[in-house]
Parts: structure tokens; C-alpha cells; sequence
């Protein structure tokens, strides 16, 4: 069975922001087969919103995604940016 993280992280974040149609959650090339390197895209206004006060929101969501990518044997990275 295969995860689709980037679904399952946009799906996350969508609720955080206040366009959500902005929101573009993408893969990025990794060297190893065990890392899954995710890149959020954002509206800049909706950037703060997404990391928190003190990083606690993208922090969360990264603890989110390191247990289920666990799961499965992978190690999820998550960097966040605005357009």
C-alpha cells in the first residue's frame, strides 16, 4: 500500500489557511529511497499561519508526518515557503 503524503499534508495544512487555493504541497527529488522530501508552497499572507507562533504549527505537522511516514519506513522532511 502506498501513502500519498502530499495529499495527506496538503489536507492538513488547508484548514490553517485563508486561501486555500494557493496551497501547492509537491515532492522534491531526494538521494535516498527511504526520504520523502515535501516543499509547502503558500500564500505569503497564510505563511504565518502555517508555521505558528514560535514554529509550533509546522512543528506539529511535522511530528504528524515523521510518525506516519514511520510507518511505512520513510523519512518525511517538510520545508515550508511562501510565492
Amino acid at each position: 500500500m502506498d501513502v500519498n503524503f502530499e495529499e495527506f499534508l496538503k489536507n492538513l495544512i488547508l484548514p490553517l489557511v485563508e486561501k486555500p487555493e494557493e496551497v501547492v504541497v509537491k515532492e522534491l527529488e531526494t538521494s535516498s529511497d527511504d526520504t520523502v522530501a515535501l516543499q509547502v508552497l503558500v500564500a505569503n499572507d497564510d505563511l504565518g499561519r502555517v508555521i505558528g507562533k514560535n514554529g509550533r504549527i509546522i512543528n506539529a505537522l511535522r511530528t504528524i508526518l515523521y510518525s506516519c511516514g514511520a510507518r511505512y519506513g520513510k523519512r518525511i522532511e517538510v520545508s515550508v515557503d511562501s510565492f
